[in-house]
């Protein structure tokens, strides 16, 4: 049967039509990529039976590689629960965090718990927008060195601690600081603080000054933090996910919740610690050097 060339060309047309039709249609939705993070912040060689768990370097890199490899994912929300912990990690995590959005485009929105505070609100600087509950406890920007001596509790073991050190000062925190010590400390606590003041800065794009002013270390809640200019809005996950939506042009999102990659048995592992170890943060710091940490500061 011979085709006319009306019918060809009108073929064509209909075809050019419902092609641009259904990629519009596809422009207007995607998926938002809700990311837990969830502990206190550590590095890999902070991790060991008292720290499986938490947010690490690896974790967080893990996740948005995930939501930069899938071309459906629009926009990431963090949902950061944290109290803080490692100086390095936090910068690690950070920066991992701003590569993402310069690399992929791809807005990031923080969703504040419980709290997001210290390393949690570092870790938290370089998003979008972050939200938080008119209850979350933030802030606390600052840093914090802690030394814990066991020579008193050897004694009562009957234990000896002998050190065989090459360098002045290798053996510092097992034993009292001298003044010199302590001054070194001094300076390497008071230079974190710095890099502490001028991510916020940057992050938020606040004056090093104003930041500074902020930075005492104390918390504040979710509405005090508006006000402050350390948060955008205030609400829940849902709300994050609104503006994250918004971010990317995306008029009906599709959630997908990542959860936590590895094994089945570092999964129940982790569930597990609990129950056996209702410890404080005080209790764990004592029980984590002896495991092998050093007395670093943390964020």
């Amino acid at each position: 049967m011979k085709v006319k060339r009306w019918q060809v060309f009108l073929s064509v047309v209909m075809a050019l039509i419902l092609a641009a039709s259904f990629s519009g249609c596809a422009g207007m939705g995607g998926k938002i990529a809700v990311i837990p993070l969830s502990g206190a912040i550590v590095g890999a060689s902070q991790q060991g039976l008292l720290t499986s768990g938490g947010i690490t370097p690896d974790l967080v890199r893990d996740y948005l590689r995930k939501a930069e490899d899938d071309a459906l994912v629009k926009a990431v929300v963090l949902r950061i629960e944290s109290p803080g912990g490692s100086a390095a990690a936090s910068q690690e995590i950070a920066n991992e965090i701003l590569r993402f959005k310069e690399e992929t485009g791809k807005p990031v929105v923080v969703s504040m718990g419980d709290m997001a505070a210290s390393g949690g609100y570092y870790i938290s600087a370089y998003a979008d927008i972050i939200v938080a509950n008119p209850a979350t406890l933030t802030g606390s920007i600052g840093v914090i060195s802690q030394l814990i001596y066991i020579e008193g509790l050897l004694e009562k073991l009957g234990l000896e601690i002998e050190i065989i050190k090459a360098g002045e000062h290798k053996d510092m925190g097992v034993r009292p600081l001298t003044d010199e010590e302590r001054q070194i400390m001094q300076d390497i606590t008071d230079e974190l603080y710095e890099q502490f003041v001028e991510t916020v800065a940057d992050g938020r794009n606040l004056s090093p000054a104003t930041v500074r002013n902020l930075a005492t270390g104390q918390l504040y809640t979710g509405g005090q933090a508006l006000k402050l200019g350390l948060v955008d809005e205030l609400g829940g996950l849902d709300k994050a996910i609104e503006v994250a939506a918004e971010l990317a042009g995306v008029t009906s999102a599709t959630v997908e919740e990542y959860g936590p990659p590895g094994s089945w048995w570092g999964a129940m592992l982790q569930q597990l610690q609990l129950p056996f170890l209702p410890l404080g943060e005080d209790e764990l710091t004592f029980l984590r050097m002896l495991e092998g940490w050093q007395a670093v500061p943390r964020y």
